[in-house]
């Protein structure tokens, strides 16, 4: 199942407020570029009828059932950078050939 983390679901609180687009639910997509990797989008949209809708740690969020098999087990966390004063938010996503967990990334360095 999809998931967002606490920090960003503040950071994502805090954007709608800042955007004037509290109350709406946040969408999702994700795709299957031609190497294979996932490429993902994020926006506040309006519920379709065929949308899935779920709350996570507050955040109404609403994925189309044709992306549900690529976001299924991601989570969306909001994190600093390594060497950098800037936080992004990050999909870390099992299902994507390119990723490496925070755990082995750690290792790693």
């Amino acid at each position: 199942m999809f998931k967002i983390t606490t920090a960003a679901a503040e950071q994502i609180n805090k954007s709608a407020e800042q955007g004037g687009t509290q109350g709406m639910a946040l969408r999702f997509v994700a795709r299957e570029n031609e190497d294979g990797s996932f490429s993902y989008n994020m926006g506040f949209d309006t519920p379709a009828e065929e949308d899935e809708s779920l709350n996570c740690e507050g955040v109404d969020v609403i994925i189309d059932p044709a992306y549900l098999p690529l976001l299924e087990e991601t989570v969306l966390d909001y994190v600093k950078l390594d060497d950098a004063e800037e936080y992004q938010f990050v999909f870390l996503n099992p299902l994507d050939p390119t990723y490496v967990s925070p755990k082995e990334e750690k290792k790693q360095t």
